[in-house]
C-alpha cells in the first residue's frame, strides 16, 4: 500500500461526503464582467495566433513592407494595388520570388493584412472592455495594475511583430540559408509574447472566476477532511504527496511553454521540412554530422541550438518527448491520488482539477500525433497550423490544471507541521 494512504484498519467510516469544489458560479460572481473580458480577448488571440501561423506557412509575412498603424483598409483600386506591388518589388523577397502575378501578390498581401487587422481587433476589444469596466467601476479590487499591464503587453506585441518583419526586409538575411526569411530569434519573441499575453489573460480570468476566498474555503474543507478521516501520523505524507502533485503540474506547464518556444525556432529555420522521418533523423537518432558541418560554422557554438537546422529540430523532438513524459507522469500521479478505495473515499481533488487533468492527458496525446504526422507528411499547411493550435490547447489545459490546484497551497504547511509534531510525540 502506498505510503500516503492510511492503513486498512484506519479506513474512513462509510458516510456521505461533501464534494470538494469551487462553489461560486460565474453568474453570481461580481467579477464576472472582467473575467469575461479576459476570456473573450484570449479567444480572439487564439484566432490571431492561428492566422499568424497560416501567414507564415503561406510565406505571406513579408508582403506588407511598411507599418501604418493608422491605415485600416487594403488597396481599393487597380492603381493602388499596382503601386503596392511595385513597392514590394523594391525589397529582397521579390528577387527571390520573381514571376509572381498581381493576383498572387494579393493573396499573400491579404493574409498579412488580415493578421494585422486581427491584432488591432484584439486591442480594440480589450481596450473598449477595460474602458467600460473603469466607467462602471467594475474593475476588481487589486487588478487595475494587472489589467493595464496586459493591455501594455498586447500593445508591445504589435511592435515586436513589426520588429520581426523588418528583419526580413534586408539583404543581410540571405547569408543564413540563401533565402530571405525573418530572424528566428525575432519570430520566437513574437510568438512567445503572444503566448505570454494569452496565458496572462487566461490565468487572470480563472482567478476572477475562482477568487482567493473560494480557494481558502476549499482548502479548509481539505484540511477538515484529512484531519477527520486520516490518522494523524499519515496526514503529513498525504499533504506532501498533494503538494508534489501540484509541483509536477506547475513544472509540466512550464515545460510545455519551453517546448512551444523551441517550436518557434523550428518554424523560423524551416527545420520541419528538413528531416521528415521518425523516430530517426535521416536514419540517425542524432544527426551529428549535420550538426557539426551545417550552418552556422562561425561564432560561438550556442548559436547552433537556435540556427542549426538539424539541432533545432532535434531539440524540439527531445523537448516534446520530455513534455509528453511529464504529462504522463502528472496524469498518473493525479489519478492515483484520487483513485483506489481510500482515494475515492477522501476525494481530495476537485472536479475542476480532475477535468483539467484528463483534458491535459488527452490533448497531449493528440498533440504528439499531430506533431509526428506533420513531420512525416512534410509539413502540410493544414496539419502544421493545427499543430500550432494544439500547442496552445496543451498550454491552456496545463494552465487550468495548475490553477485548479491552487487550493492545495493555503494552509498546507501549517497542517503538515501539526501532523509532523503529533507523529514525533
Amino acid at each position: 500500500m502506498s505510503a500516503f494512504l492510511p492503513p486498512p484498519s484506519a479506513s474512513p467510516p462509510h458516510r456521505p461526503l461533501f464534494r470538494l469544489t469551487l462553489p461560486k458560479s460565474f453568474a453570481d460572481n461580481a467579477d464576472a464582467p472582467a473575467a469575461a473580458l479576459c476570456f473573450t480577448t484570449a479567444g480572439v488571440i487564439t484566432v490571431l495566433i492561428s492566422v499568424g501561423g497560416l501567414t507564415r506557412l503561406t510565406k505571406s509575412g513579408l508582403s506588407m513592407v511598411h507599418w501604418s498603424p493608422h491605415k485600416l483598409s487594403p488597396p481599393q483600386t487597380q492603381e493602388e494595388w499596382e503601386g503596392e506591388f511595385e513597392h514590394y518589388k523594391k525589397f529582397p523577397e521579390w528577387q527571390q520570388r520573381k514571376g509572381m502575378s498581381l493576383d498572387e501578390f494579393k493573396f499573400i498581401f491579404y493574409w498579412e493584412w488580415g493578421h494585422r487587422m486581427l491584432g488591432r481587433l484584439v486591442g480594440g476589444i480589450y481596450g473598449t472592455g477595460l474602458g467600460l469596466l473603469l466607467l462602471t467601476k467594475k474593475v476588481p479590487t487589486g487588478y487595475h495594475g494587472r489589467l493595464f499591464g496586459l493591455m501594455a503587453l498586447g500593445g508591445a506585441q504589435g511592435a515586436v511583430g513589426w520588429w520581426m518583419v523588418k528583419s526580413g526586409l534586408t539583404e543581410d538575411r540571405r547569408g543564413d540559408h540563401k533565402e530571405i526569411r525573418v530572424s528566428p530569434y525575432r519570430l520566437a519573441a513574437h510568438l512567445c509574447t503572444a503566448f505570454v499575453t494569452y496565458s496572462g489573460l487566461v490565468w487572470t480570468g480563472l482567478e476572477l472566476m475562482y477568487p482567493e476566498a473560494d480557494r481558502r474555503q476549499v482548502a479548509g474543507n481539505v484540511q477538515k477532511r484529512i484531519q477527520e478521516m486520516v490518522p494523524k501520523v499519515d496526514q503529513a505524507q498525504i499533504l506532501k504527496n498533494l503538494r508534489s502533485f501540484r509541483g509536477a503540474a506547475i513544472a509540466t506547464t512550464g515545460l510545455t511553454f519551453i517546448t512551444v518556444a523551441s517550436g518557434a525556432f523550428v518554424a523560423g529555420n524551416s527545420a520541419g521540412n528538413a528531416y521528415n522521418d521518425w523516430p530517426l533523423m535521416n536514419g540517425q537518432f542524432i544527426p551529428i554530422t549535420d550538426i557539426k558541418e551545417d550552418y552556422p560554422n562561425e561564432g560561438p557554438f550556442y548559436r547552433k541550438f537556435f540556427e542549426n537546422t538539424a539541432l533545432v529540430q532535434f531539440d524540439h523532438r527531445m523537448l516534446a518527448y520530455l513534455t509528453t513524459g511529464a504529462v504522463a507522469g502528472t496524469v498518473y500521479t493525479g489519478l492515483k491520488l484520487n483513485g483506489g478505495a481510500i482515494g475515492q473515499s477522501l476525494k481530495l481533488l476537485t472536479p475542476q482539477a480532475i477535468t483539467a487533468l484528463k483534458a491535459t492527458g488527452a490533448v497531449a496525446v493528440a498533440q504528439v500525433s499531430l506533431g509526428i504526422s506533420t513531420l512525416m507528411l512534410n509539413v502540410p499547411i493544414h496539419l502544421a497550423a493545427t499543430h500550432q493550435l494544439g500547442s496552445l490547447a496543451l498550454l491552456t489545459s496545463g494552465l487550468c490544471l495548475t490553477h485548479s490546484l491552487r487550493y492545495l497551497a493555503p494552509r498546507a504547511n501549517v497542517v503538515a507541521k501539526q501532523a509532523a509534531k503529533v507523529a514525533v510525540k
